[in-house]
């Protein structure tokens, strides 16, 4: 799913692209007043959902609650969410989504790690704003956390994190040239990406440093260390700490 379609609610057509001539470039039409107020409606209820889950925890909170939070129907709910777990990660999909164009647009001659760490580099720099469209970034984060202490979240979480490694994996071995079924590469390599990754998470979350910033620099860290562990002989000393 491209990071453009994640941003559409369920159901909404996306405005008409216009044609430009070659070399000029020209701003998206601006979406009429019914897809606005569509969007603005999608919005209300992603931030009703992330303060409750926050607050009041996954679990004890209903489709209902967010609905009454937001000043809608469930009715209207269901016509933006397919259920509130599709509420919970909406805006975790749309990062995902940006990090799988990121990596298809990396240079062919790349190594597959140094891809997936700059492609990941690429999301930091465009993602929080790209949240702040839907949701407080403050939100987002301090709910990630949530994810970590509440079992139906985590499996979800993990689920879509094996869900996205495959759909890498293939994405990466396109680049290579690669049979993703005959050659294990492709899916061991993103594989360490992803254990570095949730690794990330999980300590950022128990330090409870509830920034981007953090997680970033956090993961940076992490990933420096990818290759030295892998090869290096661990006898000669440990690995410093973020």
């Amino acid at each position: 799913m491209k990071a453009a379609e994640a941003a559409q609610p369920a159901g909404a057509a996306r405005p008409a692209g216009t044609a430009q001539p070659a070399g000029a470039a020209h701003p998206a039409p601006r979406p009429g007043l019914r897809e606005r107020k569509k969007r603005r409606t999608r919005d209300a209820l992603l931030r009703a959902a992330l303060e409750l889950f926050t607050a009041r925890g996954y679990e004890r909170t209903t489709v209902d609650d967010i609905a009454e939070a937001a000043d809608v129907s469930q009715r209207t709910f269901f016509r933006y969410f397919a259920s509130k777990e599709e509420a919970a990660f909406f805006v975790s999909r749309l990062a995902e989504a940006r990090f799988v164009d990121a990596v298809r647009a990396r240079p062919a001659g790349e190594p597959p790690l140094e891809a997936l760490r700059q492609s990941l580099a690429e999301s930091w720099a465009s993602i929080g704003e790209a949240i702040e469209q839907l949701v407080p970034l403050e939100l987002h984060m301090r709910f990630y956390q949530v994810i970590e202490t509440t079992p139906a979240l985590l499996a979800a979480h993990l689920r879509r994190a094996t869900e996205l490694e495959e759909e890498i994996a293939r994405v990466i071995a396109e680049r290579e040239g690669l049979d993703v079924d005959a050659d294990p590469r492709p899916r061991v390599v993103v594989a360490v990406f992803g254990a570095v990754m949730r690794v990330t998470e999980r300590i950022w979350s128990a330090r409870g440093e509830a920034t981007l910033g953090a997680l970033r620099d956090l993961t940076a860290a992490y990933l420096d260390q990818v290759e030295p562990a892998l090869t290096g002989n661990w006898r000669r000393g440990r690995p410093s700490s973020a």
